[in-house]
């Protein structure tokens, strides 16, 4: 698993209640190998990942990175050095999806979340405790729905876009590539790219690199 940070620990406990996969081990740029986070050890940098799927001590993993566009770079690092690389699945067994949904690769979906028919979860998506997603939504790459965060049916979300925690989206409504919708908003008309919004209604009050943290 990579990262090892808060997110990473909703990662590996829902890894332990899934019960498909054993973890050997995370990587981590920024911490010395042997730090522990839930009886797990860092063993190393993405630069190990090569050795590690050469000698057939990894089949796959998943990013644990909670920033949309840090866990977009560090996919990318990853193809870079290992481009078969498999990313799996981290589906909590307390979550509702419903038989029609679409599910990418390196897919987190935590603990209560609800996905309704129809609905398209693309690739390195997150959602987030007791998320609930309607039915023919489409989430783009590397967005995530934060806890508590709700959309009505046919909302499209742009990849690398976060919609906050308890933030509402009513039908039909498109939210841009790497936007940001604000705690508690309720979003009644289409948000562009690149900026930050919130409030009830739901405003565009900044612009924003994809870079930046979600505030």
């Amino acid at each position: 698993m990579f990262g090892a940070s808060g997110h990473a620990k909703v990662i590996l406990d829902i890894i332990e209640q899934q019960g498909c996969y054993n973890v050997i081990g995370l990587i981590d740029s920024f911490k010395d190998p042997g730090t522990q986070l839930m009886d797990y050890s860092i063993i190393g940098r993405e630069d190990c990942v090569p050795e590690l799927v050469a000698t057939g001590k990894v089949a796959g993993g998943i990013v644990a990175v909670g920033h949309n566009w840090l866990r977009k770079t560090l996919v990318q690092r990853i193809r870079e050095i290992v481009p078969d690389f498999v990313f799996v699945n981290a589906i909590h067994p307390s979550a509702r999806i419903a038989r029609t949904v679409a599910l990418g690769n390196g897919v987190a979906v935590m603990a209560g979340v609800s996905i309704n028919p129809g609905t398209r979860i693309s690739d390195f998506c997150f959602l987030n405790t007791n998320a609930s997603v309607d039915h023919d939504n489409i989430l783009g790459d590397f967005s995530c729905l934060q806890p508590n965060a709700a959309t009505g049916g046919n909302v499209k979300i742009g990849s690398c876009a976060a919609i906050s925690m308890g933030a509402h989206i009513i039908h039909g409504v498109t939210i841009g590539c790497n936007a940001v919708v604000g705690a508690g908003s309720t979003v009644l008309s289409d948000i562009p790219d690149l900026v930050v919004a919130y409030g009830t209604p739901c405003r565009v009050v900044r612009s924003r690199n994809p870079a930046d943290g979600y505030y």
